[in-house]
């Protein structure tokens, strides 16, 4: 028997890599329906998992459905009794694994050595029945083998299959939400901003939006996440003062002064803050999605990302109209949220009819309307004069997909210590009364006195 006459299976790559393979078959209809067009179950080197892959192929066969976890427990119960008792034990036992199983971290790795793999012993059959094809001269039969065999296995996931993926409609999904920091925000949008989805904080200039993110980034990082922050405006090393005196509540202008505190305080972080600066204009979402695989490659995977700003990246292509350029950078942005499946912050700039609002809706974020669109939670900070000298805003919630919009918080805002707190109802009410309320109590008090006199 020559080499390429030898059997080979998965056994070089170990038993780990088999299960997490099974374990992939079963979670992943597209990729079971690439993969089992070249798989031969005996490719798998144990028999408890060579039992479990047949029995998925089978369901297939049979229903053309792809079964459910609750369907493949019913298999595994009741359709094993033909195997001994040692197999069908440890078929079962496997099948309890997957279900309190995490998800699997190196799919994209499994998959595509499983595909490379099967394809090759694929060719190699086509390669051997063309050698005795060739002794009959039957070249057409020749190509049309070698042409079946490089089709095979290749990606044939058209989307989801409305009628062998109905079970994928009942399956509970996981947003896996990133904390605000502020218990009524999280309340209203379900834990936080989630994976794939895109947040915006609009506010007028000067009013502290990059505060806001870092305040964001900093309830990430304090969880123990790994925190990509982007700026566009400010030094790395400026926003990295911010968030020691976020996360450490010193003052700003006592940061030189209270350096050892600071640093015994950060140096036990259990996250991971990456600051990258890139010059006003010059970065586009591709340049970040560059950076995102450069730290990758490094081990470190992010958790969720904020850019501080989004209107100050370079646009995708250049098109004459601002509102646009804007729109595509923000969806390229939702885009890379999507991609690597985490969330993304950033922030826009009100027009100047936000500058002293009490409350700033939609209407006046800045240039491209359309970036509303996109995004999945948007909220806004106002201040106005006497806010900031009184140190409070107001935070409404223009766009929420995943709860109620229109509400308005009142907020305590202090960015000597970059801190930001969304009060209490009670605290809100007495404490927190827009200017407009404060002039209707004063005018009433007013009319009062003179009328007491």
């Amino acid at each position: 028997m020559n080499e390429l006459e030898k059997k080979e299976t998965f056994v070089r790559f170990g038993g780990n890599f088999q299960e997490n393979l099974c374990q992939l078959m079963f979670e992943d209809r597209p990729f079971f329906d690439q993969v089992t067009e070249v798989l031969d179950v005996s490719f798998f080197d144990k028999k408890y998992l060579q039992v479990f892959a047949q029995t998925l192929v089978n369901y297939r066969n049979k229903y053309n459905t792809h079964p459910n976890l609750e369907v493949m427990f019913t298999l595994l119960t009741t359709e094993l009794n033909h195997h001994d008792k040692a197999t069908a034990a440890a078929v079962r036992n496997f099948g309890a694994r997957i279900k309190t199983s995490d998800g699997i971290e190196e799919a994209a790795f499994i998959k595509d050595k499983a595909i490379d793999f099967c394809r090759k012993q694929v060719l190699k059959g086509a390669m051997l029945q063309s050698a005795r094809l060739l002794k009959s001269s039957s070249f057409e039969e020749i190509e049309k083998v070698i042409k079946e065999a490089l089709v095979l296995g290749t990606d044939n996931n058209f989307g989801h299959d409305f009628r062998k993926d109905v079970f994928e409609r009942f399956k509970h999904v996981t947003r896996n939400p990133i904390s605000t920091g502020w218990p009524r925000m999280d309340e209203i949008v379900k834990g936080g901003l989630g994976k794939s989805e895109l947040g915006v904080v609009v506010a007028p200039t000067g009013a502290g939006k990059s505060m806001v993110l870092v305040h964001l980034a900093t309830q990430a990082l304090l969880k123990g996440k790994t925190v990509v922050y982007y700026t566009l405006e400010l030094k790395d090393t400026v926003v990295g003062q911010r968030f020691d005196c976020c996360i450490t509540d010193v003052p700003l202008q006592e940061h030189k002064e209270r350096q050892k505190e600071i640093v015994n305080k950060v140096k036990d972080l259990e996250g991971t803050l990456i600051i990258k600066e890139y010059p006003t204009k010059s970065a586009s979402v591709s340049t970040l999605k560059n950076h995102i695989e450069k730290l990758r490659k490094r081990g470190i995977e992010p958790d969720i990302i904020l850019v501080d700003y989004a209107d100050l990246l370079r646009p995708p292509r250049s098109t004459g109209e601002k509102r646009h350029e804007l729109e595509e950078t923000y969806e390229g942005l939702r885009g890379l949220a999507q991609t690597y499946e985490i969330p993304c912050w950033t922030a826009s700039q009100t027009n100047r009819g936000g500058l002293n609002a009490e409350v700033i809706t939609m209407e006046s974020i800045s240039e491209a309307f359309n970036k509303c669109f996109v995004a999945d939670f948007i909220f806004s900070l106002s201040r106005t004069v006497q806010d900031k000298q009184a140190n409070k805003g107001r935070i409404f919630i223009a766009k929420n997909r995943n709860g109620p919009d229109g509400l308005v918080f009142d907020a305590r805002v202090d960015w000597s210590d970059v801190s930001i707190e969304i009060l209490d109802r009670d605290e809100s009410a007495e404490g927190m009364m827009t200017t407009a309320t404060q002039q209707r109590i004063l005018q009433e008090k007013y009319i009062q006195d003179i009328k007491s006199k």
